[in-house]
């Protein structure tokens, strides 16, 4: 059988086809745009991230049996903010992870709402990059967008989303958002109070390893592929990475200097560094990781 992992990076995505047993039978990768619409921002097209793919997917199985495709699954960039209307529209261009504008926000969150009840109801506290200031950002700033949101999603969650149809998220992933309770691996109450969300906007969670649902019929279709392809949640690229360098289990450690430079440390229990200088996550492994970021 053939499988094909999807990594929604910064810069391009990149797609790779693999059989069972671990040989990589085709690797592709197809750039997009990365706008800067003012000092400190960050922003790209959602729809730029689902037309390369589909473009890269077509590369990829050209010379395969397609017939032996049975799964893809996903790993992406971070934290980043995808919003869609009632009629699954993009409302505005995704705020990545690297974008800065969320400074009030994050203040707001750290300094009114506190650190400790953001530890208590997360195991994190606000970051710029995070989710939660985001959406803040949309409700203060764009209260017009904010009014539209139907559908709230981290990048690589709208390319699952767009080939299953299924509003996913897995918990590494979540965990990014400031809107996940970590320890109990669900979505928090009290953040979903604290930036106006309703659990209805938010997608079903899943661990990294489960299937969300069969590929769409259509897309099936424009691929040449099986109906029965399984589309799999996936995970965070730094839980990811984690994996596929066996950073996984109890006491596990790797470096990765890339983008943004990240420590990762997988823990087979729940922790909270006391001074919440470590990010506290989910891990891909069914498990938690703890991560600095510099």
């Amino acid at each position: 059988m053939l499988y094909v992992g999807i990594d929604l990076g910064t810069s391009a995505v990149k797609l790779l086809l693999m059989d069972e047993l671990g040989k990589i039978h085709s690797v592709v990768s197809k750039d997009y745009e990365l706008y800067f619409p003012h000092p400190g921002w960050s922003e790209q097209k959602p729809e730029d991230w689902y037309s390369r793919t589909m473009e890269g997917l077509k590369e990829l199985l050209k010379d395969c049996d397609k017939s032996k495709v049975a799964g893809i699954s996903f790993g992406g960039q971070m934290h980043g903010l995808v919003i869609l209307d009632k009629d699954d529209n993009v409302i505005r261009p995704a705020i990545l992870w690297n974008d800065g504008r969320t400074t009030e926000e994050t203040d707001y969150l750290n300094n009114v709402i506190g650190k400790d009840k953001l530890s208590q109801y997360t195991a994190n506290i606000a970051f710029t990059g995070f989710t939660a200031p985001k959406i803040l950002w949309v409700k203060n700033k764009e209260p017009e967008n904010f009014a539209k949101i139907e559908k709230i999603m981290l990048p690589k969650d709208y390319l699952a989303y767009k080939l299953s149809g299924v509003h996913c998220t897995d918990v590494s992933d979540a965990s990014g958002m400031l809107l996940f309770d970590v320890k109990n691996r669900c979505w928090s109450k009290e953040m979903m109070e604290i930036c106006h969300v309703k659990e209805s906007q938010l997608a079903k969670i899943f661990e990294s390893y489960e299937t969300v649902g069969n590929i769409k019929p259509e897309i099936a279709k424009e691929l040449g592929v099986p109906e029965t392809v399984k589309i799999v949640a996936g995970a965070g690229d730094n839980a990811a990475a984690a994996v596929g360098t066996g950073t996984v289990g109890d006491g596990r450690c790797n470096i990765s200097l890339g983008t943004s430079g990240t420590i990762f440390i997988s823990s087979k229990t729940f922790g909270v560094d006391s001074n919440n200088a470590l990010h506290s996550f989910a891990h891909a492994d069914g498990s938690f990781h703890l991560k600095s970021i510099n």
